[in-house]
């Protein structure tokens, strides 16, 4: 599953627009739907929503289960 699709399931189930989440970020709604449009994100951009949607980013080993 893509950062953008995990991005906005978030957001479904927070209840947060677009809009609110751009104003979060000090971005402009219309970029970041662009961004969530095309799966465009830089790991910065991923970190920086999902601090704003009050989640964090882990990188997980597939074969032990560790997170890093």
């Amino acid at each position: 599953m893509g950062a953008s699709k995990q991005i906005r399931r978030v957001m479904l189930e927070k209840n947060i627009k677009v809009s609110e989440l751009a104003e979060k970020i000090d971005m402009k709604p219309q970029p970041l739907s662009n961004k969530l449009f095309r799966d465009t994100m830089s790991y910065s951009d991923v970190e920086k929503i999902a601090a704003a949607l009050g989640c964090a980013v882990r990188l997980v080993d597939l074969e032990t289960g560790e997170e890093y």
